[in-house]
């Protein structure tokens, strides 16, 4: 049984993973403060948090939420990355970083309750951001309606080239 500063590191622990749409794994071995600082502030403006966590109150946290398959992903130093509303920001940014420094691997991830591997986390990170698919989307559905008034534009225009030319040929004949 966790002593009580443990249990209440446990109870946390516990209600950030039952409220979590996802989590990355990562071993952050050999990676300064100022590194990982710089790696927290860039993952809490996409609404991130980068957590050190122990191991074995993970696993008990994990279990409680019936993620007991996760357990193989924390041995060692492990920290974990646990998402808000956006699963591909947080998959940018530690692939990212994670290309500027070797020393951080990205072990695994929870995505709605299944385990991806590091492969699904990379196709992730290559998705476009939500902002991005949305600015898509409604451009998408802009597109048709602007259309239409081109083309309606268009046949006003047309018929006032038309009345133009008329008054411009008979000018010219008188």
């Amino acid at each position: 049984m966790p002593n009580l500063k443990n249990q209440e590191a446990l109870k946390d622990l516990t209600a950030k993973f039952k409220s979590m749409k996802g989590m990355i794994m990562t071993e952050y071995h050999g990676l300064s403060v100022a590194q990982i600082s710089e790696l927290r502030n860039q993952l809490r403006k996409s609404g991130c948090e980068y957590l050190v966590v122990k191991n074995t109150l993970s696993k008990i946290a994990l279990k409680e939420i019936g993620m007991e398959s996760a357990n193989e992903y924390f041995d060692g130093p492990t920290a974990i990355v646990v998402e808000g509303d956006d699963p591909v920001s947080p998959a940018k940014i530690l692939s990212e970083f994670a290309k500027k420094n070797e020393k951080l691997v990205i072990k695994a991830g929870i995505l709605d309750g299944k385990i991806i591997a590091l492969n699904e986390i990379k196709a992730l990170a290559s998705l476009p951001t939500k902002e991005v698919l949305i600015g898509k989307m409604l451009g998408s559905m802009n597109a048709p309606i602007s259309n239409f008034v081109g083309v309606l534009s268009a046949v006003t225009r047309n018929f006032v080239c038309v009345l133009n030319a008329i008054k411009e040929q008979k000018e010219k004949a008188a």
